[in-house]
C-alpha cells in the first residue's frame, strides 16, 4: 500500500533502553578493525579494558530502534530503502559502559515525485538513563526509492557539504578484514545482506557488503588519528553522505582537508576500485585540552 505521509511523519518510534558493557565497546571496535595489530598501543586502548577508550561513532549502535520502516503499516517499500546520510553530535563523551535510552523521531518527509522516491529525515537522542543528560544526537537521511508521488513538498533539503577543489591535506589508509561485516553485525545490525552470499547476489551485489555504518566507523577512526592526535574525545561532530558500498577486505582511503576553526572536510574511497564510498564529509574537532 502507498505511504500515508501524515502517519509516517508522526510514526511512534519506541524508546529503546539499552545497557552496554565494556565487552560491547570492545566488540564494536573489533568490528572496525581495531586490534588488527595487537601490539599497537593506539589500537589496543579500544579493545582492552585497561583505560578503555570509546570512538564517538559508537553512538550509532546505542539506543538503536531497529529497522522500523520494515513494518508494513508504514506503507514504505522497505526493499528499496537506502541509508543516504548519517551524522552525530557528541554532547558528552560516551562512557565505555552504561545504560542509555534512545529516543528517535521523524523530522521531515519530502516527495521527489513518482518514480523518483521520497526522502525521510530522522533524529535520535541518546540520553543517560540515570541522569537524563543528553550524551549525543544522531541525524539520518533515508532514501525511500519506491515511495514518491504522494503529493508532498519536495524541499527544502539540506545541501551536501562542498569539498575543496585542491589536493587533500591529510590521508589515511585502513585495510578492512574479509570478516569485518560478520564481526560488525554482532553490534546489532543483523541484516543478512551483510552475511548471506545468496541474499547479497539477489540484491545485485557480487557478495555481502560492509555495513554503511561500519564504513562510517572506520572513517571516524581515521579522523581521530589524522585530526585529533589520537584523542577520540576531540571529535565532536561528523556528517557524511553515503555514495557507494564497500566490500569486506577492501582498503578505505580517507582524505581530509583542513578548514578554519577546527572544521575538517573529508571523503573516503576504496583503493582497489578507486570508488568514492563516503562523500561531502564535514567534521568538527575541539582544540586540545578543551
Amino acid at each position: 500500500m502507498p505511504i500515508d505521509p501524515a502517519a509516517l511523519r508522526d510514526w511512534p518510534i519506541p524508546d529503546i533502553e539499552q545497557t552496554y558493557t565494556e565487552r560491547d565497546t570492545m566488540l564494536y571496535a573489533l568490528g572496525l578493525g581495531l586490534g588488527s595489530d595487537p601490539l599497537d598501543p593506539h589500537q589496543l586502548r579500544y579493545v582492552y579494558e585497561s583505560d578503555l577508550q570509546v570512538l564517538p561513532s559508537m553512538a550509532v549502535v546505542l539506543g538503536y530502534p531497529g529497522f522500523w520502516l520494515g513494518d508494513e503499516s508504514t506503507g514504505a517499500d522497505w526493499r528499496k530503502v537506502l541509508h543516504g546520510e548519517q551524522g552525530f553530535e557528541i554532547i558528552e563523551p560516551l562512557p565505555p559502559k552504561g545504560s542509555v535510552i534512545g529516543r528517535s523521531r521523524v523530522t521531515g518527509l519530502f516527495d521527489k515525485g513518482a518514480g523518483k522516491g521520497a526522502v525521510l529525515l530522522s533524529e535520535r537522542d541518546v540520553v543517560d538513563k540515570a541522569t537524563g543528560r543528553l550524551l549525543c544526537r544522531l541525524t539520518s537521511t533515508t532514501m525511500l526509492r519506491g515511495d514518491g508521488g504522494f503529493g508532498g513538498a519536495s524541499g527544502p533539503l539540506p545541501s551536501p557539504h562542498p569539498l575543496p577543489d585542491r589536493p587533500a591535506d591529510l590521508q589515511s589508509r585502513i585495510a578492512t578484514s574479509p570478516r569485518a561485516a560478520l564481526i560488525y553485525r554482532l553490534s546489532g545490525d543483523y541484516n543478512p545482506l551483510h552475511a548471506d552470499p545468496d541474499i547479497a547476489r539477489n540484491a545485485g551485489f557480487d557478495k555481502p557488503i560492509l555495513h554503511g555504518l561500519c564504513t562510517f566507523g572506520v572513517v571516524c577512526r581515521a579522523l581521530v588519528e589524522l585530526c585529533c592526535d589520537g584523542d577520540p574525545k576531540r571529535l565532536t561532530k561528523m556528517q557524511v553522505r553515503f555514495s557507494s558500498p564497500v566490500y569486506p577486505g577492501e582498503t578505505i582511503v580517507t582524505e581530509v582537508w583542513k578548514e578554519s576553526a577546527g572544521q575538517m572536510s573529508f571523503r573516503a574511497r576504496v583503493a582497489e576500485r578507486d570508488v568514492v564510498v563516503i562523500n561531502n564529509g564535514l567534521a568538527t574537532v575541539a582544540a586540545a585540552g578543551a
